[in-house]
This record gives C-alpha cells, sequence and structure tokens, in this order.
C-alpha cells in the first residue's frame, strides 16, 4: 500500500495520501444550504485518513442547474457561508476539499426548488435521445450557464476550497453536450466532436482566467450514462484523445474517470482502464474509480434499485495498477459510506474490520 499512501502534489494543492473522496449526490442539505450534519459527514472522512474530498455535486448559480430536492448549492451568501463551516472542518483534521460544480441539465423536471416551474434546459431540449422534453439552449443560455460555472469557481476559490471539479460525466449537462444522443444542433457546439466538447471548453477557458494559475481544476467525464449504460462517447483510443486534448489545452490539470468498475479495459487489446489511456494520450494525471474495495457497482441491473449491497473485496488489482503508475489517484465511494475511517484501515492493513456497504447505510448518515 505504500504508493496509495504516499504524498501527491498538484498544483497548489498537496495531498497527504492518494485517496480520493468520490463525490456521491444526498439530497441532505434542506434549503439547498450545508448544515452542521453535512459539515460532519465530511469531517468525519477528513478524520478517517482521505487525502481529497470531492463533495457531492453541488450545483451552480442557474435557475435550471438543480434536479434533486435538497441538494446544496455553491451559490447565494447563505450556501457559501455553509460550504466554508465544511471546508474549515475538513482543513481542521488536516484534509483537502473540493467541490463538485454541476449542473444537470435535461435531466430536471419542472418543480424541483430552487427553479419552481423551470423545464430542463439541454443542448437540443432532450435528457433522452429522441425525446424532447425540456428547453433547448439559445446562446444567451450557454453564456449563462458558462458564467455561473464560473462564478462558482471563483467563489469557490475565495472561501478556500482547495480545487474544484467540473461534472461533464453520467449522461448531465456537459455531457448531454458531449453526447451525439442529446446534441443534435447545427450551430457551433453541435455536429463535430470539437463543437460538441465546445461549451465544456469555454468554461473551463473562463475557469482557468479568473482563478489562480496554480489552482486545480478537475474534470469528471465517463463514456457510460445514466441514460444509457452502454453509451460510448469514444470507440477508440484515438477518438478518446482528441476528446480529451481540447480539455487539456483549455486549462484541465487532472481527470476523474468514471468506470462502473475500475478493473475493467477500456479498448480491446490492452488492459488499461479509462483512467489508464486518459493518462497514457495525455500526459495529465487520472484518477480512477469504480466499484474500488467493493465486489458490485451501484447501479441498477435487472430491474435491481440503484446502490445495490456490496461485499468487500481485494485491493490487489488496484495496488497493482497504481504501482505500475496506470493512474495517479483513487477514488473510493460507497466503501466510504460504510466506513468513514476506510483510508485509515487500509493503511493498517485491516482490512478484515471493513464494513460491507448496504443500502440501508444511506439513510443513517449524519
Amino acid at each position: 500500500m505504500t504508493n496509495l499512501f504516499s504524498p501527491y502534489s498538484l498544483g497548489s494543492m498537496t495531498l497527504t495520501n492518494r485517496v480520493v473522496m468520490a463525490p456521491m449526490t444526498r439530497s441532505m442539505s434542506p434549503g439547498n444550504i450545508p448544515n452542521d450534519d453535512v459539515v460532519e459527514y465530511y469531517r468525519q472522512r477528513a478524520e478517517g485518513g482521505v487525502g481529497l474530498i470531492i463533495t457531492e455535486g453541488t450545483c451552480v448559480g442557474h435557475k435550471a442547474s438543480s434536479g434533486y430536492p435538497n441538494v446544496p448549492f455553491v451559490a447565494g451568501e447563505d450556501q457559501l457561508a455553509g460550504w466554508k463551516k465544511v471546508i474549515d472542518a475538513v482543513h481542521a483534521e488536516g484534509g483537502k476539499i473540493a467541490p463538485q460544480l454541476w449542473h444537470v441539465g435535461g435531466i430536471r423536471k419542472p418543480g424541483i426548488m430552487p427553479g419552481g416551474d423551470e423545464p430542463g434546459h439541454s443542448p437540443s431540449g432532450m435528457a433522452f435521445p429522441g425525446k424532447v422534453t425540456g428547453h433547448a439552449m439559445t446562446q444567451a443560455d450557454i453564456d449563462e450557464v458558462t458564467q455561473a460555472f464560473v462564478q462558482a469557481a471563483v467563489d469557490s476559490e475565495r472561501i478556500g476550497f482547495d480545487a474544484i471539479e467540473l461534472h461533464g460525466a453520467h449522461g448531465y449537462l456537459l455531457d448531454q453536450f458531449f453526447w451525439p444522443g442529446t446534441n443534435d444542433r447545427d450551430d457551433q457546439y453541435g455536429g463535430s466532436l470539437e463543437n460538441r466538447v465546445r461549451f465544456a471548453v469555454d468554461i473551463v477557458k473562463g475557469i482557468r482566467a479568473k482563478v489562480s494559475p496554480d489552482y486545480p481544476i478537475i474534470f469528471r467525464f465517463s463514456q457510460w450514462k445514466q441514460q444509457d449504460y452502454s453509451a460510448r462517447l469514444a470507440e477508440t483510443p484515438e477518438a478518446l484523445g482528441e476528446f480529451l486534448q481540447h480539455l487539456v489545452d483549455a486549462g484541465v490539470d487532472i481527470f476523474h474517470c468514471s468506470q462502473r468498475r475500475f478493473w475493467e479495459a477500456e479498448f480491446e487489446g490492452s488492459d488499461l482502464n479509462l483512467a489508464g489511456w486518459t493518462k497514457k494520450l495525455t500526459g495529465k494525471p487520472a484518477i480512477t474509480v469504480g466499484s474500488v474495495s467493493l465486489n458490485t457497482d451501484f447501479l441498477p441491473d435487472g430491474g435491481d434499485s440503484a446502490f445495490k449491497d456490496a461485499e468487500i473485496s481485494s485491493l490487489d488489482n488496484l495496488v497493482e495498477r497504481l504501482d505500475a503508475d496506470e493512474f495517479d489517484l483513487v477514488a473510493v465511494g460507497r466503501a466510504l459510506i460504510a466506513n468513514p475511517d476506510w483510508s485509515n484501515k487500509v493503511k493498517d492493513d485491516n482490512l478484515s474490520s471493513l464494513t460491507p456497504f448496504n443500502k440501508s447505510m444511506l439513510m443513517k448518515l449524519v
């Protein structure tokens, strides 16, 4: 486990180890404001040895950014004050923390607060391929959302977050622009891959110009979508490299590469996973994620509900890949819900004491 618990530096941020808390939506911030329970939730994981906490999806200040009740925002005086308490608690335990900046796009349904009757905003009014249910974004909408992301990043640095992550995965707004299934625009944001990535590129460029030069920008992306687990942005390494290079050129410092199962190879002919290919193609650091230390992924299959129960599994494959420099950081999700001290237990070679994950734990979190 030596490499997993070695320090790591990225720009202005130095981590005590390579363990990252993966972002997990909780819907436990009434009024969209992180409260004392949220402070304690993240404090426990920092105390438990996590090097970098990436928060649950945190909505930017746009009228249609939220798609779920009681999710926190990183916009508004009270919301930012709530996050400042979280930041201070995490720092007091020696941890680092970054917000995941989020806009759900077409996934939104009218009635979710804040936003009220505002429909979902997406590149072509679609959350699912071929089904128009919301508002197709105009240039004015795109400019407004871009500014909301930039402002959220500026505010995040100002109140003490150590980095920011942009949520460009899982079929939410930025990913809806990437995915031809939900983007049939015929302007500069549609058609070619270069055009489909333009919105995200403009957001990254806008943030890079407004935050400190060494302030880390993390970008999370995925091949799969919540609308279609088999969807792929890139069928070949060459296509993946083209997609990522646009974001590298814009100013992304590190990629968070979302897979359902980290041990699965991304392309035929190589054992490299998505993070491994990302690092190889771009030369940028990469975070791997996907059922770390658990024996099954969280997503529903065959009629199951999301967040399936999972047993503890070996870390041997993960450690071998990290030792081979396939990726740089390791994000842990459900195992950290079940074990706030997961990092410390693994560091102490006490895996036998880890608690398996079950869905009932979601209702007991502080």
